[in-house]
């Protein structure tokens, strides 16, 4: 569905100050919906305006760029803060994506190793040789 033109929003509230007919005869001669006669009516009267409302429409954001910064505080003072305790420390009533999507677009990522020397005596990767014996040329057999 198209936004109405300012033109003719003028010329629907035009009709209806003239009372040239009912709310719904003016719906049928300019083909626009009845809610949209009744819409632009309350728009005038609380807002004065009757331009097109874009800017207005859709979700509101539930965390806003002060939670942000909060934020920012927050994992300076503790790094390890997990996405449930942050959301209990900023007092939200968020979903856990919320913040990690908050988190992302602030730029700072989840780190998967807690923080402390990494462990020396087991090895953490496995290298390029394969596992067991399939290293070895005689493991191998062609044929």
């Amino acid at each position: 569905m198209r936004t109405l033109s300012l033109d003719l929003r003028e010329r629907i509230l035009a009709s209806y100050d003239r009372k040239d007919g009912s709310r719904d005869e003016i719906a049928l001669r300019f083909k626009i919906s009845l809610g949209m006669v009744k819409k632009l009516l309350q728009q005038r009267r609380r807002t004065g305006d009757i331009a097109p409302r874009h800017s207005y429409s859709g979700r509101k954001a539930l965390i806003l760029p002060a939670h942000r910064d909060q934020m920012r505080t927050l994992l300076r003072r503790k790094p390890d803060m997990t996405l449930h305790k942050m959301r209990s420390a900023l007092g939200l009533a968020c979903t856990l994506p919320a913040i990690h999507y908050a988190l992302q677009k602030i730029g700072l990522t989840y780190k998967k190793r807690h923080f402390g020397p990494a462990n020396r005596a087991v090895r953490t990767s496995r290298g390029l040789a394969g596992s067991g014996g399939a290293s070895r040329a005689g493991g191998i057999r062609r044929g």
